[in-house]
């Protein structure tokens, strides 16, 4: 039997960088085991109109992305692309559409219908706070973009409850909603010997040093400006205390501004980009790990990367991350509050936290991965084709 095709419908896949494209990547890459096969349909976001990452097919289409540089990463597809849409989902026995507030998943999801074609729509995050204007951009676009890709879905995936309370407030019937949650990469995300010495050597962290991790994109929006202000007063009852930073974004200079302000750039790390080979070389070099964010947090798969490498976590109680946290194995404190979190930093700091290692990962293990998260996922395509 030839392979079933799908048409994978996403704003921007890697080599950009965020969650969403992770997940895309992480299931396409294990749909040819179940006689699958996938076609990412993507933004051009300036690379060729189609190329091959790792064996996975992707067609790209040309698109606006003004947004972007204000650390919104939101694309308008071209009214040209609406022909290499077309092209692919005719191609498709099925089609997966991600995110329900994109225009790209608009395009996708109308032309899936006029084409009598089984629509998949993952939905992966809870509504995102900006706190102003946006927040009512925001809004409408959810009563139309994304209640009309809703409305057209047969199916929608959700990767917590939390973000199934969030579809469900947009008046979609429960009755084609299903949770998923998200999986973690168990060959790549795990205790790697030699690799905790060989990252502070590179990054000239002492031995005896209290690593604190947080991988986030550098928007304020994301939590990082809580971070600073908890790690100020978090390294000042804890001198061994090293902030370690991986990520970059649009506000880069300002939090590199407000650390010097506050006179914490020795102890507050800013890596930068750090390339998919060395992240869980840079995750085992820590002692624990920090999510500070906001909102908007479906179920974020750095948390899930952070256990299945042994490391606590503290976050905050945003979106669909209480699901997941592990009790007394990490720690939840409410969001945009520096006090707390530098409360729950201080305090598992001072705690034994080798013992603990083991434990999150044998937990993850048993509940977290991308092979069960997919299996899930092609009884879905099957019961819809």
């Amino acid at each position: 039997m030839a392979p079933r095709k799908v048409c994978i419908a996403t704003h921007t896949f890697l080599p950009h960088v965020g969650g969403i494209e992770r997940v895309v990547y992480e299931q396409s890459s294990r749909l040819p085991k179940y006689d699958f096969e996938p076609k990412v349909l993507t933004s051009r976001m300036g690379r060729n109109r189609d190329y091959v990452l790792n064996g996975i097919k992707v067609q790209c289409y040309d698109s606006l992305n003004i947004g972007f540089r204000f650390g919104i990463p939101y694309t308008i597809p071209h009214f040209l692309s609406y022909k290499t849409f077309l092209h692919c989902i005719n191609l498709s026995d099925i089609v997966h559409a991600h995110g329900h507030p994109y225009l790209s998943s608009l395009l996708a999801s109308g032309i899936a219908k006029k084409q009598a074609k089984p629509l998949v729509v993952t939905q992966h995050n809870t509504f995102i706070k900006y706190n102003g204007f946006l927040d009512t951009v925001e809004r409408l676009n959810d009563l139309t973009v994304g209640k009309g890709v809703l409305r057209r879905a047969d199916k929608i995936l959700v990767v917590s409850n939390a973000t199934q309370k969030y579809v469900l407030s947009l008046g979609i019937s429960p009755k084609k909603i299903e949770v998923i949650h998200n999986g973690v990469d168990l060959s790549r995300f795990k205790n790697i010997v030699g690799a905790r010495e060989k990252i502070r050597r590179k990054l000239k962290i002492s031995k005896e040093s209290i690593v604190v991790l947080t991988v986030r994109r550098l928007v304020f929006k994301n939590g990082i400006d809580t971070l600073i202000e908890s790690a100020k007063t978090a390294i000042g009852k804890n001198k061994k205390l090293v902030f370690l930073v991986i990520g970059n974004g649009p506000d880069f200079k300002e939090v590199k501004s407000r650390m010097e302000q506050l006179k914490i750039a020795d102890e507050f790390r800013l890596t930068g980009f750090v390339s998919d080979q060395d992240l869980p070389f840079h995750y085992n070099a820590a002692d624990f790990f920090v999510l500070p964010s906001k909102s908007g947090e479906g179920l974020p798969l750095v948390i899930l990367e952070a256990m299945a490498s042994g490391l606590p976590v503290i976050a905050t109680k945003v979106g669909g991350i209480p699901e997941v946290m592990i009790e007394g194995l990490g720690s939840i404190v409410p969001p945009d509050n520096p006090k707390a979190l530098a409360d729950a930093i201080v305090d598992l700091s001072l705690k034994k936290l080798a013992p603990l290692k083991e434990e999150l990962r044998g937990r993850v293990t048993e509940k977290h991965s991308w092979d069960k998260n997919v299996a899930k996922l092609v009884e879905i395509y099957e019961e819809l084709i």
